[in-house]
């Protein structure tokens, strides 16, 4: 389990690689319209997929500009959800691990190329795995966790090498480097790899070199024990039946792959210091959040602990976490000075209400930036309606564009387009710049064929291209 939610965010995210212009926000805090939105969206979430609750906390231009729960904590006895309380986090642990092992390789006690075999030769292959493959998610060791729910000897106790003895005694997946698979047993490996080499438990490194420092009060180790009565329990649904409490896991199963839980106020300060750049040098940020590459050049979207992407144009630093009870969203935008931390306390049997939580919370932080692409999205349907009944106003075109659009090519244009009526969908799907221009690609599906529409806009407004393809 610890991340199916962020293997869906992957899959539903790839086809939404768009740009769009930087997010301008007030020096205070959020409006109430945009606090009202914000509400709104996390309310709608809950009530579509059943979630009992959520907690989020939402960074703007480097700060925490809004809070708030939603929803229950509790069903029995029933009890509101609050900001105070903490939910475990899952996977989003990895990326606390790979800041650890960053902050040892800053120190010159070990290097990302140092191979496993160094401190654990038992292991498979173990002196051909490295440790920027463990925190890359591409050695090839099996996953101990891929089900979406809790086994049977995950309720009683175990250890990380007992997990390792067990998982990391295998036969690789596949040759280390070449492809990437989610597997919890590489943060295992990673976390025995900082015990040794710090001197410490991976938790208690953590808390002297980061916690304390951010004042991240509220962490703890849900691994050693589970969170309290103060804090929010976690639910699961069996098919489409009732909200059931959702079975802890034993100690040790969660290890440096998801053994945190914390507030969502402090998730947002571990955000801030990913912005503000304050735990690690730089050059070390730059490592954890650089795409891997496969042996084959492929990218991995994945870096250190951290999935990576151009989501809407904009850098993002993402990742899911998904334990039994907990789902969490913590996404960043570095470059905006954003992030949205989303919990919800039920998993599995909701879909990914924090995902989806997380996703409109950001459409709401990026209004104004939006705005712009919303209105070339409006001009773009005018004109292909107007070109289907063979008019176009040429007041919206540069020269070139109007030389383009011959007699001929109006024509065309309205005897192939006409017949199929009214899109039934329309949408961007890419923007960037081209020549000095403003480029753009559209979706448009009508009369049952997929087609692709491209603009190019000058910086006056006038649009140099307006280019329609069938796809299908």
């Amino acid at each position: 389990m610890l991340d199916r939610a962020n293997g869906l965010r992957r899959a539903l995210l790839a086809s939404t690689l768009i740009a769009a212009a930087p997010a301008v926000f007030a020096q205070e805090a959020l409006s109430a319209s945009q606090r009202a939105k914000i509400d709104d969206a996390v309310t709608s979430v809950l009530a579509a997929t059943g979630a009992p609750g959520a907690s989020i906390a939402v960074v703007g231009e480097g700060r925490i500009a809004y809070e708030h729960a939603y929803g229950s904590a509790r069903l029995a006895p029933l009890t509101p959800a609050t900001s105070a309380m903490r939910y475990s986090v899952g996977s989003v642990s990895k990326q606390f691990t790979a800041t650890a092992v960053l902050l040892l390789v800053e120190e010159g006690r070990l290097s990302l190329d140092d191979k496993v075999g160094r401190w654990l030769p038992e292991l498979t292959r173990a002196n051909a795995v490295s440790v920027r493959q463990l925190l890359s998610m591409t050695t090839g060791y099996q996953d101990y966790w891929p089900q979406d729910y809790v086994f049977p000897a995950m309720l009683e106790p175990t250890t990380p090498q007992a997990i390792l003895d067990r998982w990391a005694r295998k036969a690789l997946d596949f040759e280390p480097g070449t492809k990437w698979q989610y597997s919890n047993t590489n943060y295992v490996i990673a976390d025995l790899i900082v015990e040794r080499v710090s001197g410490q438990r991976l938790v208690d490194f953590l808390r002297e070199r980061v916690f304390t420092k951010l004042g991240m009060n509220s962490v703890k180790d849900v691994d050693a024990a589970p969170l309290g009565a103060e804090d929010a329990a976690g639910y699961l649904r069996n098919a489409l039946g009732p909200l059931r409490p959702a079975p802890k896991e034993a100690r040790g199963w969660l290890s440096a792959a998801g053994e945190l839980g914390m507030t969502a106020h402090d998730l947002a300060l571990w955000d801030i210091s990913v912005i503000d750049q304050t735990v690690l040098r730089p050059a070390s940020y730059r490592t954890m959040q650089t795409d891997v590459l496969l042996a084959s050049g492929a990218a991995s979207r994945y870096g250190l602990g951290v999935t990576v992407r151009i989501v809407d144009g904009r850098r993002q630093i993402e990742h899911g976490g998904a334990v039994s009870g907990y789902l969490t969203a913590n996404v960043i935008y570095p470059d905006e000075r954003v992030a949205v931390v989303a919990f919800s306390n039920i998993y599995p049997g909701a879909g990914d209400p924090a995902s989806q939580i997380a996703e409109r919370v950001g459409k709401v932080m990026f209004e104004p930036a939006d705005a712009e692409a919303a209105k070339a999205l409006e001009q773009a349907r005018r004109v292909f309606a107007g070109l289907q009944k063979g008019t176009i106003d040429r007041a919206l075109f540069s020269p070139n564009a109007n030389a383009y659009f011959s007699e001929e090519a109006i024509s065309d244009f309205a005897s192939s387009l006409g017949p199929l009526g009214t899109p039934t969908e329309f949408v961007r799907t890419r923007q960037g710049l081209r020549g000095g221009m403003t480029f753009r690609s559209f979706r448009v599906k009508c009369g049952g064929r997929t087609l692709e529409l491209r603009t190019h806009t000058l910086p006056g407004g006038a649009l140099e291209q307006y280019v329609v393809e069938r796809v299908e």
